[in-house]
């Protein structure tokens, strides 16, 4: 019940959740434990629920008929994920897949049911939601096929600062944001030499630091 209702105000936090409905809510919801490595759903399958990480990660790709992977996202606590594929029934255009042991809330057909007329301002919600992450999907295509290099390595380590920034800027005006210089590569689409030698030129502008796993972006006021 408390993570149930710690999630749902941490992604929608504009809106209210009566108790009542937080409690049917939680009686609907199921739980579920995947190992590093083990698929979710895999792209092309159809879903039967959407998902919410309580701890872990998950790595939202996409394979190309080449054989190609390219990485969409890294989803960690609280985010919901999966949305789409369930809330039009059709196949999911991407694997899910556990970077890391992952404990996950589960919403089936009832939850979002729930969710949908019981739980005012929802459907609104929602469908904001969905418009910002296909207009950030939009942004990293159109980054991938026409921006150089470094926007696109701007773009992914915004993307990654929006996800993953805690607290507040440190006395220095940098966000921790946890990140490293791979899941930075995979999400621009560019080689690792390449974003390392980004990074460096990040720093030495001074716009961020770097530590093991884990960047400081500083924040412009």
């Amino acid at each position: 019940m408390d993570d149930l209702s710690a999630l749902l105000h941490s992604n929608f936090p504009a809106l209210s959740w009566p108790k009542p409905e937080l409690q049917a809510l939680a009686e609907l919801v199921g739980t579920r434990k995947l190992a590093r490595g083990r698929s979710l759903f895999l792209q092309g399958q159809s879903t039967q629920a959407f998902y919410a990480v309580l701890s872990g990660e998950i790595e939202a790709r996409f394979s190309g008929l080449g054989g190609e992977v390219s990485v969409l996202e890294h989803v960690q606590p609280p985010r919901l994920f999966g949305l789409a594929a369930f809330a039009a029934a059709q196949a999911s255009s991407y694997e899910a897949v556990a970077r890391q042991p992952t404990q996950l809330l589960v919403f089936g057909p009832a939850a979002y049911e729930l969710l949908m007329d019981r739980v005012p301002g929802f459907a609104r919600a929602l469908l904001a939601e969905f418009a910002q992450r296909y207009d950030g999907t939009l942004r990293l295509l159109e980054a991938s096929r026409h921006r150089t290099a470094a926007e696109r390595f701007q773009l992914a380590l915004a993307q990654l600062t929006r996800e993953r920034g805690r607290g507040s800027p440190d006395a220095e005006g940098g966000l921790s944001v946890k990140a490293s210089q791979a899941e930075l590569a995979a999400l621009a689409n560019l080689s690792r030499q390449t974003v390392n030698q980004l990074l460096a030129q990040a720093v030495a502008r001074g716009e961020l630091r770097c530590g093991y796993g884990r960047l400081w972006v500083r924040q412009r006021g």
